[in-house]
């Protein structure tokens, strides 16, 4: 697919402009409408959409059939949302007018949509995360025309998708430029980014993509939010008594965890900590048994099999790490590291794309408290725990809750509910906002912004208050 050309993308922009004031006065049924049949056009695309986005991503048959279970099934979930007005947070205190020593006035609080929103495609996600995904569902329940920059890694996937938004959007007669897409690399995506017409921002990439949009988007005259979703290595704390009961099990669960999807998940649990301990060396001996049987697999694209395994190499001489599974390829990788090097060495810390682990050994239950206190903003961390945990666990549970924006128990982070409770984004460098989340129906708020009207008569107030 070729790059979209300036004029191009000024014409997206210019549409999406233009349809924002009429779009976002839509009746939340008129907005449901059009989601629930983008969910339908999806679906009819049938067999060849998961066809086109095996060849272009080499993910499994199974895997995108799931995915665009998801993908439907937020576009439906966001248009029950929006079917209702209650999510709107509507806040009224009527006035009075004999009210002393001055009159009350009559205030009237909603939540009102930003206006044309800029999607960036994500190369792990080519349904969920990308043109018809939990961005782009979101931003068009709150009221919002999206421009999308379709990912380069899945162009035909991108282009099949944004047909079918278009589609639906002629059948339930939305306003025109409610969607465009654009194509290109870095380039492109600044140009949306500093376009005054564009007035937020939803992202799904890397640590240094995601900041590069932050620092565009702070720069511009007015500036604008961008909600990014960026690195985690999502760790994972093992107590004692979890391991002396549960060993076996959570060693293969944390193989499992780590290698789902070739690691190329951004909950993918790149650490794991625990005291040193006879249960614990059995924790990695089980552990790297499970990982010496899988297999390597093609990742998402060249680009990231080669960032992968050359990541894979730099762990492999780092002088604080300990090789316990070499990685070849994308085949999976564990490396062992004392607390105390972990403490020192921040570039530990940092996210590697893929099925690679580090194994923090701690010599006390103080210093798993430091590494924790130490950690980066997260999307998830996770405490494995027994009974006889739940002191320590307690205050192990009090430090990490400063630190991810969603908390383990006794499972693994990999596997993201779709629902009103979840909270996916963190602390930075996880995200750029952690009082946000990119998945279930809160996403939605990141579109919108409060507007109070008061003393306004019934007429001119917007039909929502119910008056």
């Amino acid at each position: 697919m070729r790059n979209s050309t300036p004029s191009e993308i000024d014409s997206v922009l210019a549409s999406a402009s233009a349809a924002g004031e009429m779009y976002g006065k839509l009746p939340g049924a008129a907005r449901a409408a059009f989601l629930e049949a983008i969910a339908s056009g999806l679906e009819a695309l049938g067999a060849p959409l998961i066809e086109t986005a095996m060849r272009e991503t080499n993910l499994g048959q199974v895997r995108l059939e799931g995915e665009r279970a998801r993908t439907t099934g937020q576009l439906r979930m966001f248009a029950n949302l929006i079917r209702s007005e209650q999510w709107r947070d509507i806040r009224i205190e009527e006035g009075d007018p004999s009210a002393q020593p001055r009159p009350k006035p009559d205030l009237r609080r909603t939540q009102v949509p930003l206006g044309p929103v800029a999607v960036f495609g994500a190369s792990n996600f080519p349904l969920a995360f990308s043109v018809p995904g939990g961005d782009t569902a979101s931003a068009l329940a709150a009221g919002c025309p999206v421009v999308c920059k379709a990912h380069p890694s899945h162009p035909e996937t991108s282009r099949l998708c944004a047909d079918a938004i278009l589609e639906a959007a002629q059948q339930t007669a939305m306003p025109e430029g409610v969607f465009g897409i654009v194509w290109g690399g870095p380039e492109t995506g600044a140009a949306l980014v500093k376009d005054p017409r564009i007035h937020a921002v939803g992202f799904t990439g890397s640590l240094k993509a995601g900041r590069a949009l932050l620092d565009l988007a702070a720069s511009r005259p007015c500036p604008i939010p961008v909600y990014a979703e960026m690195g985690s290595v999502n760790p994972v704390f093992l107590m004692e008594g979890a391991l002396s009961a549960r060993c076996e099990s959570i060693a293969k669960g944390y193989a499992d965890s780590l290698t789902l999807g070739v690691g190329q998940f951004c909950t993918n649990p790149g650490v794991v900590v625990g005291v040193a301990n006879g249960d614990w060396e059995r924790f990695l001996t089980l552990t790297a048994t499970h990982l010496s049987r899988v297999e390597g697999s093609q990742m998402l694209n060249p680009s990231i099999a080669e960032c992968y395994a050359t990541g894979v190499s730099n762990r492999e001489a780092h002088p604080s790490l300990e090789v316990l599974v070499s990685g070849s390829g994308s085949s999976p990788a564990l490396f062992k590291v004392s607390g105390q090097e972990f403490l020192a060495d921040h570039s530990l810390q940092e996210e590697l794309f893929g099925p690679s682990g580090i194994a923090v050994e701690c010599a006390s239950r103080d210093e798993m408290l430091d590494v924790g206190r130490a950690l980066e903003g997260q999307l998830t961390a996770t405490i494995h725990f027994e009974p006889s945990d739940q002191a320590r666990t307690a205050k192990l549970l009090a430090v990490l809750a400063t630190k991810a924006g969603r908390l383990v128990a006794n499972g693994f982070p990999t596997g993201v509910e779709v629902n009103s409770a979840m909270q996916h984004g963190g602390p930075y460098p996880a995200t750029t906002d952690s009082r946000s989340t990119s998945v279930g129906t809160a996403a939605i708020l990141r579109f919108v912004r409060p507007i109070a009207f008061q003393d306004f008569p019934a007429e001119l107030l917007p039909g929502h208050f119910g008056l």
